[in-house]
């Protein structure tokens, strides 16, 4: 009750001098209540900052990549790993999602797979960390893949944009401080005006729930650096967040890697310096020689900076922050070589202020393998 809320209507003298008495008492009590001075400053509700990561790890081969399902995917990824997370210095997850566990054919959402989705974002809440939702394969749209409906067909690009509507859907009462959307990983149309197309329509569908939510957003052609100069970013809008991938080179950070176009080769290989020998390349089949020989570079720590510098000016035309969303280097890589190359990009990371995750948690870069044993030399080179 106020002053102002009182009212005195004509009543009978007692009930008159009751009301007096009731409104001296009320003065009495707002006069002797600590009052607000001139100097003190007003009490302000403290808004939550905006979606702002420094040092993160994908969780690969939990919701992407991976034929686990029911308690084997359960226990792939548990509370006890998004601690680990958090306790070696980490501020954020990348946590990539295929369409093919997330929905069925049907198109129906799997109830399972978001219920791991929304378990890990509360882990992360609960541990102070972000968390950027990757959509990273699609059924019609594999970055590894020879056909890829994606950008010809006009049902699938539909169904591309329905995935958006479903996630925001599920994702949109988290704050915006807490999760981003990264709208698909590594796009690899024929022309990039394509992926320039799409993901100016799939960012329009997101826009049209969720005005504030940080977009993350990559280049074509497997996000790489070389082609963040073809990226048209959507015009006026401050949160976004500039996404590259980052494995260069990559006979260095792909070295045995069987799913790529270089893996018979097992001769030596260098870093820093020149990659690769003439002297090993020889008597190797043509194909593979050729491919080789497109890698065969002096790769130094100054070089790789200056790769860098590719995707920063693109943010700092659009005046938008950039982040390195994957980057990593293969097991089969000696580690001599592997500890410099991590050591290497992250000092150029960091020394350009770009935010970054590295791939992955507990696959083939892991920071820890299959039994949760940690990789102290590789958690070395990430953090001081």
């Amino acid at each position: 009750m106020t002053l102002s809320s009182i009212t005195i209507r004509p009543m009978k003298t007692i009930k008159t001098t009751f009301y007096l008495i009731i409104l001296f008492n009320l003065g009495f009590i707002w006069t002797c209540s600590p009052q607000p001075q001139e100097n003190e400053p007003a009490i302000v509700e403290e808004v939550p900052a905006k979606f702002e990561v420094t040092r993160g790890v994908n969780i690969s081969h939990w919701l992407s990549q991976s034929g686990r399902r029911g308690s084997e995917r359960a226990a792939f990824f548990l509370e006890e790993d998004m601690r680990f997370i958090a306790d070696q210095g980490y501020d954020h997850v990348r946590i990539p999602i295929d369409e093919e566990q997330m929905w069925d054919e049907e198109n129906n959402k799997e109830t399972e797979a978001f219920a791991l989705l929304h378990q890990g974002i509360k882990w992360a809440n609960d541990l102070n960390l972000r968390v950027v939702v990757d959509l990273h394969i699609l059924r019609s749209h594999h970055f590894n893949e020879t056909d890829k409906p994606l950008w010809t067909d006009a049902a699938a690009q539909e169904r591309f944009f329905q995935c958006w509507r479903d996630l925001s859907a599920e994702l949109l009462k988290y704050p915006n401080h807490l999760v981003a959307y990264e709208l698909m990983n590594e796009p690899v149309a024929d022309d990039p005006e394509e992926w320039n197309m799409l993901v100016n329509k799939c960012h329009q569908v997101v826009r049209e729930t969720e005005p504030e939510r940080t977009i993350v957003i990559g280049s074509n052609r497997w996000q790489s650096v070389h082609t963040f100069k073809d990226l048209q970013v959507p015009d006026n809008d401050p949160n976004i967040l500039l996404s590259f991938h980052f494995y260069i080179p990559h006979i260095i950070t792909h070295y045995k890697a069987s799913w790529t176009h270089i893996k018979e080769y097992d001769g030596p290989i260098n870093y820093p310096g020149l990659s690769l020998e003439d002297k090993d390349l020889q008597g190797l089949p043509e194909e593979l020689y050729e491919r080789l020989r497109e890698q065969q570079k002096v790769y130094t720590i100054d070089s790789l900076n200056q790769l860098m510098q590719l995707p920063i000016a693109v943010a700092k035309r659009y005046t938008l922050p950039l982040y390195c969303g994957e980057w990593g280097c293969y097991s089969q890589t000696p580690d001599s070589i592997r500890w410099q190359w991590y050591k290497d990009v992250r000092a150029c990371l960091e020394k350009n202020n770009i935010a970054w995750a590295n791939w992955d948690y507990k696959g083939g870069f892991g920071i820890v393998d299959q039994e949760r044993q940690p990789n102290e030399a590789m958690l070395n080179s990430l953090f001081d």
